[in-house]
Formats: C-alpha cells, structure tokens, sequence
C-alpha cells in the first residue's frame, strides 16, 4: 500500500464538466414500475486534474426508482463542485463524507463521483479500480439480459441470439401484463430455450401483496432461480411473508437503498438475496457495505444496474470483481445490447455471455470524448 501511494502524484482537482446526455435506445423495456423507450437521459461527469488526469463518472437515475437526471445535474453542478474544486482526488472517503453533509440523497449523482475519483487515482496509480478495492476475486462475471420487451416474439428473437454468443442468465420481467400472461411468457421460455439457461423473474414491485403468494406458486412451477421485488419496496413485512411462504429464493431490490435497509432485511430474513446497485447505494464502497451486512447474514448478492452508459458498468464491474458475496452475475446489457451507442471508445469488455474485468488503470477504458458531446443536450462548466 505505501509503495501504490508514493506511486501518486501530488494532485489537485482544477475542473467538473457535467454533460447531461440523452442517448437513443435499440429497443423498448417495459417493468412493472414503467416503461423506458425512445432515449435514456444520464448525466455524465468529467473530473479534471492538474496532473494531466481526467476522471469519468456517470449518473443513471430513473424517475420512478432513484430520482431524476435533472436532481442529479443540480446536484454535481451546485453542491458538489464546491466539495471538489481543488480537493486532493485520492481522499475519496472524506470527500463523499463532505459530499453526504453537502446534500441528501442522490446517489446516482455520489456514484458518478466517487467512480471519477477512483478512475483518476486508479490513473494515477497505474493499478484498476478493482486492486483500488482490496484486489480482484474474479476475473469475469456471468451477464444477464432482461427479457423486457412487450413484443415478446421480438424479445424471444433476442433470447435465442444472445444464448447463440453465450449468454446463460436472463431475467424476466413481469407484472405489468397480468398473471395469465405473465405465465404463458414463462411456458414459452422453457419451451424454446435449452435447459442450461436459467430463468430469473423480477416484478419490479408490480404485484399486490394480498394476491402475491398465490400467484408466485404458479411462478415456482417454472424452475426460476430467483424471483424479484414482488411487492412495492416499501412493504418489507409482505415481502417477508413471501420469502417464508416460498420455496424459490427472494430478491430484494428496491427493498434496499442503503446499509441501514440491508441489515434490517437480513435481520428479518425479510429476502433471500438481494441487488447491489451503485446507483441506489450511491457508489461502489457504499454497495460493498451492504453487500457485507448481507454476507453476515448468509445472503447472497446479484449486480444490478439501471439504465447505464459503459462507464458506470465499468465502475460496477469493479466493485462486483473485488466483492466475493456479489456472486449471482450482473446485469450490465445495456451498453452493448441497449443504447444505440455506448460512450466508451472500446466496445464494454463483453465475450461469450461474460462480462470480462479490465486489467487496465483506473476504470480501464477510454471514454470517447466526442460521442459524449454528440449526444450531450446541456453542458454545465
């Protein structure tokens, strides 16, 4: 450790650009929580140095789960360009304490800065941000593609592809169409999908609790290896009656936000599992805590994410690598199978339906500066 930070210059931070971007999407995605089509709106931050290194971070809210892209903007442009201008980017921990004092909430604004601050020290130092973290326990993840399109023969067209270049993990998503619908999807997977690809199911919060434990054992008939967020997050007593009442395992996601939801799942045993997603949590560190309350538990976690450029993949991708509880794959599709492009100079390090871990510096991939002007619809320097 005393070797990797004599290896670091001296910096300090001289300059934040936020980009907001709004990036076309390939194909509809429809959630039991609402719909997202047409383009993707993510507020992209540039962290520059007087060390000659730029950092990268990017903000993925959604309206109806974490906030807006507009909150998250305000947030990095107004309360914490003050935290950063000519702050040492290696104290990363004491500037998202600064960061938390400076502003409730906003994760996803917290997650595009503390993942530029990582790409710059990770610069700096010539290490990946998974050494950064405590060093690298796996060098690829298992990818999952969600299965959320409403033309669903166009999503099967889709399944049948991405099994053909390797992909084993696809989850479902349900509970906006009803349940006899819901279950005809299901029949149609397993009749046309080899048996080595393992079927996951996520309601985001798309059921009511009165109905959900009868209509869950119709679910169990086929084979899921998870069933997720059935019930609004907010109803954790629900959500814990589901998980004794079934056989197939529960996932929490919108069930957990930060550390403190964690410990009272797993204090409740109110879910099986749960989803570590940076940008609910507010960063990579703040999901390896909740990852840790779960592990104390026995409760093993799943790598979510929203609607994400490359960069915060990246950034996900490293925090899953140095992370041995989060052991359920990841979901990281959307910068090669969703957006129309991704924002990355090199294509998101995606082979034979795994994600590979970068060995390279900091987040380890160039972002391509030019594409993130060209889909930018506001700048704020």
């Amino acid at each position: 450790m005393t070797q990797a930070r004599a290896a670091i210059p001296a910096m300090r931070i001289t300059a934040l650009t936020v980009y907001v971007t709004a990036i076309p999407v390939l194909i509809k995605r429809r959630h039991g929580s609402g719909d997202v089509e047409g383009s993707v709106r993510n507020a992209i931050v540039r962290i520059e140095t007087d060390a000659g290194i730029t950092g990268w971070g990017d903000a993925a809210p959604w309206s109806v789960f974490t906030g807006t892209v507009e909150a998250c903007a305000a947030a990095l442009h107004v309360y914490l360009r003050p935290i950063l201008i000519g702050a040492d980017p290696s104290r990363i921990a004491q500037l998202l304490e600064a960061a938390d004092h400076a502003v409730v909430g906003h994760p996803e604004a917290k997650a595009a800065m503390e993942m530029a601050l990582f790409d710059i020290v990770g610069q700096a130092a010539g290490l990946p941000v998974a050494e950064l973290l405590g060093g690298r326990c796996r060098d690829w993840l298992p990818l999952s593609f969600s299965v959320a399109d409403p033309d669903f023969d166009r999503d099967m067209d889709m399944v049948q592809r991405l099994y053909g270049e390797g992909l084993r993990l696809f989850k479902m998503k349900t509970g906006f169409a009803g349940h006899a619908v819901d279950l005809k999807r299901m029949e149609r997977f397993r009749k046309e999908v080899p048996a080595d690809a393992e079927l996951r199911i996520d309601y985001n919060q798309g059921m009511a609790a009165h109905d959900a434990i009868r209509q869950l054992r119709d679910v169990e008939a086929f084979r899921p290896t998870f069933i997720e967020q059935p019930v609004p997050g907010h109803q954790r007593a629900a959500l814990a009656e589901i998980t004794r009442a079934l056989d197939t395992p529960v996932l929490a996601d919108e069930s957990v936000f930060t550390p403190t939801d964690a410990l009272q799942v797993a204090a409740g045993r109110m879910a099986d599992l749960v989803s570590v997603k940076i940008m609910k949590h507010g960063g990579m560190m703040a999901g390896r805590r909740v990852s840790a309350i779960c592990e104390a538990a026995g409760i093993a976690c799943y790598g979510g994410d929203m609607f994400e450029t490359g960069i915060a993949h990246l950034a996900g991708t490293h925090m899953i690598a140095a992370t041995p509880n989060i052991s359920l794959g990841c979901e990281f599709y959307q910068a090669t199978y969703f957006l129309e492009r991704d924002l990355l100079a090199e294509p998101f390090p995606v082979e034979n339906g795994r994600v590979i871990v970068p060995r390279t510096p900091g987040l380890g991939i160039r972002v391509d500066e030019d594409r993130v002007r060209h889909y930018a619809v506001e700048t704020l320097a």
